[in-house]
């Protein structure tokens, strides 16, 4: 089957899609974006987590077909749907460096895709609500600290983003 549907603000066609095929597999495969990661295959770790029509999902969970005629945003997409100019990092990415919530990088990107629906839908949050939002996805290098310390950090700069001319700054 082919499937057509918009990732990171472009229309993309996917064929001789089988029904079984997962997004994930679809976008790192068929399309080149390989900055969802696949680690469990099965919905637990979040290191594929990216917004199927602004909600956050496992692209290993969700057939391809699934997104037929839908809208999805990777962590490849963050920056540039944040207004960043040519390579760029995004606000939330850039307080995830800045604050040191980086280590291996395997459950950076859905960490990343998660925070950013977070603070869009809440621009100030709790720890409560940060821990919430951040429950589905799983960090083996950390004691999760520095990832609230970036999600605290970037919803402290909160409207700051690339657009302003400059990378943002603890």
């Amino acid at each position: 089957m082919r499937v057509t549907f918009t990732v990171n603000g472009r229309v993309h066609e996917a064929d001789d899609v089988w029904e079984g095929e997962s997004l994930l597999y679809v976008l790192r495969e068929r399309l080149g974006l390989p900055g969802s990661k696949n680690a469990c295959e099965q919905g637990e770790c979040g290191s594929c987590t990216v917004r199927l029509d602004d909600v956050p999902v496992c692209a290993c969970l969700v057939a391809a077909g699934q997104a037929e005629g839908r809208e999805v945003v990777t962590v490849e997409g963050l920056a540039e749907r944040s207004g960043a100019p040519g390579g760029r990092l995004s606000p939330v990415q850039q307080a995830f460096v800045d604050a040191g919530a980086v280590q291996c990088g395997f459950c950076t990107p859905g960490l990343l895709v998660a925070t950013d629906e977070l603070l869009e839908r809440h621009p100030d949050p709790s720890d409560a609500d940060i821990r919430e939002a951040l429950s589905g996805n799983l960090c083996r290098c950390t004691g999760y600290e520095k990832i609230l310390d970036a999600v605290r950090l970037a919803a402290a700069r909160g409207g700051e983003t690339a657009r302003d001319g400059e990378a943002a700054r603890p």
